[in-house]
């Protein structure tokens, strides 16, 4: 994959909502922005692989801060992350060779591309997640030691804040996070910078591809009247975990995130369900689905995505978006490999997110 153009901006945004696991912003928003901006422009976004990056040059992480509740209904002006990154390179006196997607799940996926148009800049081919998570220092960039500092975040005001030093990625986390709620509870990040060295030793590769992959089998099933979950779980190398209807929501916004769980009932016998469990599963979110409990057990805990698709045409639902009467497919797909380090675990592990569980890893890696 070496360019995105108009064609691919569907398959991507599908895909990047499945890796979002309910997270990461709405691709739909973002897709129109990414729409607009590569008609603007008139060509293709630049894909380029992290080995492309000489080890000397700098290059940025990108994508949005705060509860995917509020940056949905909040208006943009579109130039935030570009704003962020200009203040950087004038900060540091050096130019950024690429970007970097944060995160490749939900819009934060897109939200990149969107930069790299503005900024006459290649997109990196990979993110430091491999899925969406609430918080910055979550990704395998802060996990394996590339400095959170110098960063920035901006506003839809024109306000730009750069934090030249800060003592921890987990400290960024909580100056970043205070500081995006007084920005109106949404920011764009610019985080981290980093050497193409960096970069290398660090990155999880080829997610923005996975993305288009996903996409595209989602949009082949719909073509031909089946339902891509099972499609989408073999491609993945995970399963469909259940599959029923909404019947409970809970959801709120509390210090920049959109916290809550939902519950879904299986089907009626009489209906075929070969995922439902006799009981009732229960999944509990903040930004993204983080576990999933079913008859009496846990049955899928993060670093494993958990992401739910409508059972019709297999659209990524956001958490944001869930509402009563849905019907679902609840899939569970294994973490990336470089999730599942200890030092990893530590950060983005089931008791990270105050759970008193023992992460159980699906069998296989993601990619």
């Amino acid at each position: 994959m070496n360019q995105v153009t108009l064609d691919d901006t569907q398959a991507i945004a599908i895909g990047a909502g499945v890796l979002g696991t309910g997270g990461g912003g709405s691709t739909y928003l973002n897709r129109l922005r990414l729409n607009n901006e590569l008609k603007r422009r008139g060509g293709p976004v630049t894909i380029i692989q992290a080995d492309d990056v000489p080890d000397d040059a700098l290059v940025c992480a990108v994508g949005g801060m705060g509860a995917p509740t509020v940056s949905n209904e909040k208006l943009q002006e579109g130039q935030e992350i570009k704003r962020a990154v200009r203040a950087l390179e004038a900060h540091l006196r050096q130019e950024m060779h690429a970007i970097v997607i944060g995160e490749i799940g939900g819009g934060n996926a897109l939200g990149p591309m969107i930069t790299a148009l503005q900024c006459g800049l290649p997109v990196v081919d990979g993110d430091g997640m491999g899925r969406a998570f609430p918080e910055l220092d979550m990704d395998t960039f802060m996990i394996y030691g590339v400095a959170p500092a110098p960063f920035a975040l901006a506003d839809s005001h024109g306000n730009v804040a750069i934090f030249p030093r800060i003592d921890s990625a987990r400290q960024a986390e909580e100056f970043a996070r205070s500081l995006t709620i007084e920005m109106g509870g949404s920011a764009a990040l610019v985080m981290p910078v980093m050497t193409g060295a960096e970069l290398k030793a660090t990155i999880i590769r080829d997610t923005l591809s996975l993305a288009k992959r996903i996409g595209d089998a989602v949009l082949k099933c719909r073509a031909r009247s089946m339902e891509p979950a099972e499609t989408v779980a073999a491609l993945c190398n995970g399963k469909v975990l259940f599959s029923g209807k909404i019947i409970d929501v809970e959801r709120r916004t509390v210090q920049g995130f959109a916290r809550g769980k939902l519950v879904i009932s299986p089907f009626n016998a009489s209906q075929r369900n070969p995922h439902a469990l006799r009981q009732n599963l229960e999944i509990e979110f903040q930004n993204e689905n983080l576990i999933a409990r079913g008859s009496g057990e846990v049955l899928c805990t993060v670093p494993d995505l958990i992401t739910l698709l409508t059972l019709d045409d297999g659209e990524p639902i956001g958490t944001e978006s869930l509402r009563y009467g849905m019907r679902v497919a609840v899939l569970a797909l294994p973490a990336p490999k470089e999730l599942k380090t200890p030092e990893a675990l530590a950060v983005v592990g089931p008791r990270a997110f105050g759970y008193d569980v023992d992460y159980a890893p699906l069998p296989g890696d993601l990619l």
